[in-house]
């Protein structure tokens, strides 16, 4: 019979996942509310640009 708590005790996480895990959260990403930030500003510099054009 497996006794689980002894189990847990030799467990030791692989170095691999660790460094794999670290990599994934300290990679900056860009998410969606950082593109719609994005395609905001240009949408603003450009209707900005369109009214100066006119007077």
């Amino acid at each position: 019979m497996i006794v689980f708590e002894e189990e847990i005790k030799k467990f030791h996480p692989c170095l691999e996942v660790e460094e794999v895990a670290d990599a994934i959260y300290n990679q900056d990403m860009t998410d969606m509310a950082d593109v719609l930030v994005s395609v905001v500003r240009e949408a603003k510099v450009e209707a900005e640009g369109k009214n100066t054009d006119k007077e």
